[in-house]
């Protein structure tokens, strides 16, 4: 197994590289229906995430800030660190109005299992708790989880804002081909639901 260090928003693409960036937070809006029957929850204020709880699939992970590379790609978290989930800190805080989005790796540089590792095994109805700097843990439910081929990437559905918080979780996934990395990204989108 190979490292899973790089995801499809800085993969190889023919896309301009600010097409599959993520935005500042709020800047893109999608079509709120292919989230209905989401529970209406207030929007927390914004606050830095600290940890990252999935009971379904046994991750419990700190999270830390993450940017943008030179060519305006989502980084992952150091691979040097694979049980950590990246939350890139220039765009919506988890919990607040707009779409949060983390990352994190599917695996190591030795083949083993990182925190990403089983989030394509999600189910609708799943439930993701963040943990925040302000005590407060947002709690969000899981809507869909797609596999997305890197060139063709729909960075718009994927970043894009409904104006509710919601977040999304972005690893690698698919096909891996040596020298270039895995094809495809599994991405997971998420509404909140509570807040505790």
């Amino acid at each position: 197994m190979a490292t899973g260090t790089v995801l499809l928003i800085s993969g190889v693409s023919d896309e301009d590289p600010a097409e599959r960036r993520p935005p500042q937070a709020g800047s893109v809006a999608v079509d709120s229906s292919r989230l209905s029957g989401a529970s209406a929850v207030p929007a927390l204020p914004p606050a830095e995430p600290v940890r990252l709880r999935i009971g379904a699939i046994g991750v419990n992970a700190p999270m830390a800030r993450v940017g943008l590379d030179a060519a305006g790609a989502l980084r992952a978290p150091a691979a040097s660190s694979p049980g950590v989930a990246g939350w890139y800190g220039d765009g919506t805080a988890p919990g607040s109005a707009g779409t949060a989005v983390a990352t994190g790796h599917v695996d190591t540089p030795t083949g083993g299992p990182g925190v990403f590792y089983d989030l394509g095994d999600l189910a609708e109805g799943a439930t993701i708790e963040i943990s925040r700097a302000d005590r407060r843990t947002a709690v969000f439910t899981v809507r869909a989880v797609e596999l997305h081929d890197r060139k063709n990437f729909p960075g718009e559905k994927v970043y894009g804002s409904t104006g509710r918080p919601e977040l999304r979780l972005i690893t690698c996934g698919g096909r891996y081909v040596k020298g270039t990395g895995y094809q495809s990204n599994v991405v997971v989108y998420a509404t909140l639901t509570a807040v505790t």
